[in-house]
């Protein structure tokens, strides 16, 4: 997967928080990766957000220059 022309990757610990959090791995993950609103904060930090009926999923990643490092996953609250 790319996003603006870098290489996504996940990492172990985003993996092992999304199966903790009950998030479907690659299946949801990856639906917020492609189609999630991405913001930026801090120097390198990336957030993407995908709402849905049963609450957010949030990937929280790190801008590295050449490519997009997810490093966990959250899930968020109903609004």
């Amino acid at each position: 997967m790319d996003f603006q022309g870098r290489p996504v990757l996940i990492t172990v610990h985003a993996v092992k928080r999304a199966r903790e959090r009950e998030i479907a791995y690659p299946d949801q993950v990856l639906d917020v990766l492609r189609t999630g609103k991405v913001t930026r904060f801090g120097k390198n930090g990336l957030k993407f957000v995908k709402k849905g009926k049963h609450g957010s999923i949030i990937c929280l990643g790190e801008d590295l220059g050449h490519a997009i490092v997810i490093k966990t996953v959250e899930r968020g609250e109903l609004i």
